[in-house]
């Protein structure tokens, strides 16, 4: 039984989200990631999927589950990073890449979401990203498959500008440090990265709450008329937290 959007598992969060679903994805790296609702994800076997995240998670970890397996057809983020079956996959041609600079992508999330269709931005001028050409699949040989297009760029105040349509998907997953039963998401520190950007662009969004608890209105980050469902996570699951690099100094 539900009480207000809390549902009961992961895989009941996720059991609409079928093939060729578009997805926003929270998190940095693997900070802020919705781990619990990606392995559900990868349980259920969706496929095709179109990804819109900052980066494709690591090898074995984040969204490098479903890419290890050929799952995600598209990826649209800013940094490739550590993941290199991501980099062979892209060169080989076994899956489509966006390249979007950081800023750029993380505003037209936040767009999508306030209903606003584009805008005009300095960042990319005088680039492939304003004058097309950026390969976003090769083909088998290492030829481009398909590229970027041209994007139109037009001046305000003698300063050119680069035309970026916003972005919404179909469902969104991200991680939130508490939550309420109303979908109102807190985030731990830099845990506050894409995830209330993902959140506020996908038409259905999925939050996995480390806590579930009352919220004071002035602690909320994102208001829940951004959030459909939510998810409780267990202490374990919770305290499951991973990062690409540890760091030791004597």
């Amino acid at each position: 039984m539900r009480v207000g959007k809390v549902v009961g598992s992961a895989a009941e969060a996720v059991a609409d989200v079928g093939d060729g679903a578009s997805l926003a994805v929270g998190g940095f790296g693997l900070c802020g990631v919705p781990s619990v609702l990606i392995a559900a994800l990868h349980e259920k076997g969706s496929r095709d999927l179109r990804v819109v995240s900052n980066n494709c998670g690591v090898d074995g970890r984040g969204l490098g589950l479903l890419l290890a397996e050929g799952r995600i057809a598209r990826a649209m983020g800013s940094y490739i990073g550590e993941n290199k079956e991501l980099a062979r996959r892209y060169l080989s041609g076994e899956i489509e890449v966006e390249l979007v600079p950081q800023g750029t992508l993380a505003e037209r999330l936040r767009a999508g979401g306030c209903g606003i269709p584009a805008f005009y931005t300095p960042a990319g001028v005088g680039t492939l990203v304003a004058e097309g050409g950026l390969p976003w699949r090769y083909a088998a040989d290492g030829s481009v498959a398909v590229a970027s297009p041209a994007k139109e760029v037009r001046e305000f105040g003698g300063v050119p500008h680069v035309l970026e349509e916003s972005i919404t998907t179909d469902f969104a997953l991200v991680r939130a440090a508490k939550g309420d039963r109303y979908g109102n998401l807190v985030f731990d520190r830099s845990a506050r990265n894409f995830n209330p950007l993902a959140a506020m662009a996908g038409r259905v969004t999925i939050a996995e709450v480390e806590e579930l608890c009352e919220l004071d209105p002035d602690e909320v980050h994102l208001p829940g008329v951004f959030v459909r469902r939510v998810v409780a996570l267990t202490p374990e699951q919770a305290a499951d937290k991973h990062v690409e690099k540890r760091t030791v100094r004597a």
